[in-house]
């Protein structure tokens, strides 16, 4: 059986990591039809995937950062002034995005592996 007080400690803990943004690498993809890409040409799609990977890599920087600051701050805060873990905002359009782009990427590499146009996507 398990005493109420070391449970508190683990249960804080829980609470607080629960608020904080995820790690892009935790956000799974949204679902993207590859049929979006049906009308466009290897040289149209490699343009695509171009594009789609500049602003993935941005996207999840953007949340890499913002999870890594929430972590931060929740650790301060629960040292510092628990009452302001309750003002993390935790996830919210970022990680949204993050997910579009990936499942963009993943609609484009159906595309590509379909056409055999050979683009090679580099993380």
């Amino acid at each position: 059986m398990f005493k109420p007080v070391t449970l508190a400690p683990a249960l804080a803990a829980a609470l607080i990591l629960a608020g904080c943004a995820e790690k892009s690498a935790d956000i799974a993809p949204s679902y993207v039809s590859s049929s979006r890409y049906d009308t466009m040409n290897c040289r149209q799609l490699g343009a695509e995937a171009q594009t789609v990977s500049d602003r993935a890599r941005s996207a999840i920087q953007a949340q890499d950062k913002k999870a890594s600051n929430d972590a931060a701050a929740a650790t301060v805060r629960m040292i510092l002034f628990w009452p302001a873990l309750f003002m993390i905002k935790g996830d919210g359009s970022q990680a949204a995005e993050v997910a579009r782009l990936k499942g963009e990427r993943e609609a484009i590499e159906a595309a590509n592996r379909a056409r055999n146009c050979g683009i090679v996507f580099k993380e």
